[in-house]
């Protein structure tokens, strides 16, 4: 794992129309309760007792979601309405104003229903909102009660700004409530003596985590990194390693994340996890997930983590022992994703690679159905390899472990269940085996065994067949580029008609001529 301006980034699961309609169902009627009751409390009497019920009944997570599925609704709620002002659709707009009237008043009250911590500046915060939402009701109710056209227009000027003041303070208040829950959770963390309390705790921050960037940046700047690191240095929370780790992982996706880890010295504390025999392989598992998260090539800011160099020989030296004893293939995959990170990070990583013998053990692993069962843990192992190969004493390697056979399996990963995430894995499996065979080809042993095992024809046919390459350019090139590599070697592999048209052109008129070859013609 991608990402409030309200918080614009709020992330939303993506879920099938009809389920998220019947989980918005029950804030929608709630809504419709709000408007007739006032906002107003049923009962006034035994309000300690109603209160206990709701609190007992729900997590502080699930209070958490409640809030964000609230928050989300009066958000896309106020963009309809800046759409619906634009066309001057008054009608529309006050019907709508009056519905984010009640939302805010509703998402108000179960917020304070389920807090007992609120500060001054979240009730001034909360007054500032309902009352200028009030008077937006009252500013587009008036609106309806006039049909001259120059006095709507110059209305329109002042409902516009009068909405943008809305989504302001909305915007504030959500952020102060998140952050005020972030604090409470990191204080339960840092203060509380019971590991149930803690545990708790740790799983609702990331449960909190997962909601998107922005709340990953406000868990780092209240200190969220600091306070999960330093249960890792403590043996007796071992128990909770795993779930911190994990939580780790999540807020380091974003830069203030990666500043608060290197400031607490996290990437030592990580490899001393790693090289640590005594822990448990869930607890080596959750630190190669950091790893894997921190030195992902997709970041821009990984630049400042110099520790890391420091201590890299010993973080490979034990993600290569986990990938070789690894007892699940979700275990390899986290370990294997690592790896694959760290040898974009820095090239010296590939060297260290071969001293430690990890072509042998990866190449090993992939014959393990058990071990290597998806098409992203494939995408692990060939990413690793492709970068591996730049090196002239993978050729060797390749050959001895049978590599040349697995890279040409490789070339026929195909989707089984047809999702797009599994899809994409294939498209990266099959670009990053032509790749690597392309670069291990320059030595001759691979190029033979290469045109022993016949991956010529299927190159050629993941050139000339769209659907074969699930019309991915990326895959095209590289098997162009592995065609044309393969064939300075054996030239007697290609028919006349496969030398003309994908290895003698210039490559990137092999590339237009197969991007536009219709399947009947193939």
């Amino acid at each position: 794992l991608p990402s409030l301006s309200l918080p614009s980034s709020m992330h939303l699961i993506q879920v099938d129309s009809v389920q998220r309609w019947m989980e918005d169902l029950k804030l929608m009627t709630d809504c419709e309760c709000m408007c007739i009751l006032q906002s107003k409390p049923i009962s006034i009497e035994k309000d300690e007792q109603n209160e206990l019920i709701l609190s007992s009944q729900y997590s502080t997570c699930d209070n958490l979601q409640l809030l964000l599925k609230r928050a989300w609704i009066i958000s896309t709620e106020l963009t309809r309405i800046a759409q619906k002002l634009e066309k001057n659709r008054w009608q529309r707009v006050h019907s709508m104003t009056v519905r984010v009237n009640c939302h805010v008043h509703s998402m108000i009250n179960e917020y304070n229903t389920f807090t007992r911590s609120s500060s001054e500046e979240m009730h001034q915060l909360e007054k500032l909102l309902i009352d200028k939402c009030s008077e937006f009701t009252a500013f587009t109710e008036r609106c309806l009660q006039t049909e001259d056209e120059e006095i709507l227009k110059s209305m329109k000027s002042c409902v516009n700004g009068t909405l943008t003041t809305v989504a302001q303070y909305f915007g504030q208040l959500i952020e102060l409530v998140l952050t005020q829950e972030a604090q409470n959770l990191l204080r339960q963390i840092e203060l509380s003596g019971s590991l149930y309390v803690m545990e708790s705790a740790i799983s609702s921050l990331f449960s909190l985590a997962q909601e998107g960037a922005h709340l990953c940046r406000i868990i780092a700047k209240e200190g969220g990194v600091v306070a999960l690191f330093k249960i890792c240095r403590q043996d007796c929370f071992r128990c909770l390693y795993p779930q911190t780790l994990r939580t780790l992982a999540s807020i380091c996706c974003v830069e203030e994340g990666m500043h608060q880890l290197e400031k607490v010295d996290g990437i030592l504390c990580l490899a001393d996890i790693l090289t640590d025999t005594s822990h448990s392989e869930a607890t080596h598992a959750e630190a190669a997930a950091v790893i894997a998260q921190i030195t992902s090539p997709h970041l821009t800011f990984t630049q400042h983590l110099s520790s890391f160099l420091e201590n890299m020989e010993e973080i490979v030296t034990a993600l290569v022992k986990l990938c070789q004893e690894a007892s699940s293939g979700e275990v390899f995959l986290l370990a294997s994703a690592a790896l694959a990170n760290i040898t974009f990070f820095d090239t010296m990583a590939c060297e260290i690679l071969l001293q430690l013998n990890a072509m042998k053990i990866l190449l090993a692993a992939c014959s393990d159905k058990r071990i290597v069962d998806t098409p992203y843990s494939r995408d692990q192992v060939v990413t690793i390899l492709a970068n591996m190969s730049v090196l002239d004493q993978c050729a060797s390697e390749i050959i001895q472990g049978n590599g040349v056979q697995l890279l040409m399996e490789m070339l026929f990963e195909k989707s089984s269940s047809g999702n797009p995430a599994e899809a994409a894995a294939c498209e990266r499996v099959q670009q990053k085996s032509a790749v690597t065979l392309a670069r291990l080809s320059r030595d001759p042993e691979v190029a033979e065994a290469a045109v022993k095992f016949s991956c010529i024809p299927r190159l050629i046919k993941l050139c000339r067949s769209p659907t074969e390459r699930n019309n991915s350019d990326s895959v095209l090139v590289a098997c162009l580029a592995a065609l044309r590599r393969l064939a300075v070697m054996s030239p007697d592999g290609l028919e006349d008609s496969d030398f003309q048209q994908l290895v003698k052109p210039r490559l990137v008129d092999s590339f237009l001529l197969c991007t536009n070859m219709e399947e009947s013609f193939v």
